[in-house]
């Protein structure tokens, strides 16, 4: 049985009601329910919630799928606390040990000192942002992926506690353009293939 965490960092703010990502959140849990040997738990950042609990879902899953909305270019505000909070809460309780290094010599082997060793994260975005925003010549993002320019530092935050990246899903132009059922469907596909790959020698 594998084990999946979801964080639904969509939050009522502003002119967002949260809404999106909480759409995203569904269609995830329904296409992991069509594989039987997953279990699953789902934290909202909105709700209330115990960081220490949250810690030990950290501990638990095999799998941390984050849902999260992209306010001016960073994560909202909501999901910072939480992370802050949560990662902060797990030092030397199944997060992090330290960053790695030793008093002897401290100049190599900083972001070493993760305990969520073999365990696996992915995460979804959602932007206003067209895509051709990261892709044409020009345009404002200068060709520069999501993952490897706005989320980079998420995901070295992921590394720092020894999780390892799998394909990411990012939602474009989901205020002026966006078609739902096209992008759910586009998801789902995109979860399904992962998560085929990951369990496969589980499925019989």
């Amino acid at each position: 049985m594998k084990k999946v965490l979801i964080i639904n960092g969509g939050q009522n703010f502003g002119h967002s009601g949260g809404k999106y990502n909480q759409t995203i959140a569904e269609n995830t849990l329904e296409v992991l329910k069509s594989f039987e040997n997953v279990e699953v738990k789902i934290t909202n950042v909105s709700d209330t919630y115990d960081r220490h609990e949250e810690v030990q879902k950290f501990v638990w899953a095999d799998y941390i799928i984050y849902h999260t909305p992209i306010w001016w270019f960073q994560l909202p505000n909501g999901l910072k606390k939480y992370i802050d909070e949560v990662f902060t809460a797990g030092h030397a309780k199944g997060i992090y040990m330290s960053d790695g290094r030793t008093a002897e010599n401290p100049k190599i082997n900083y972001g070493t000192g993760g305990m969520l060793k073999g365990r696996k994260y992915m995460l979804t975005t959602s932007w206003n942002a067209p895509e051709t925003a990261f892709t044409l010549p020009g345009e404002f993002f200068n060709e520069t992926s999501v993952d490897n320019g706005p989320l980079f530092g998420f995901h070295r935050m992921n590394a720092f506690v020894s999780l390892e990246k799998m394909e990411s899903f990012h939602f474009h132009d989901v205020e002026k353009n966006a078609n739902i059922e096209r992008d759910m469907k586009l998801y789902r596909e995109h979860l399904t293939n992962v998560f085929e790959k990951e369990l496969k020698p589980q499925l019989v």
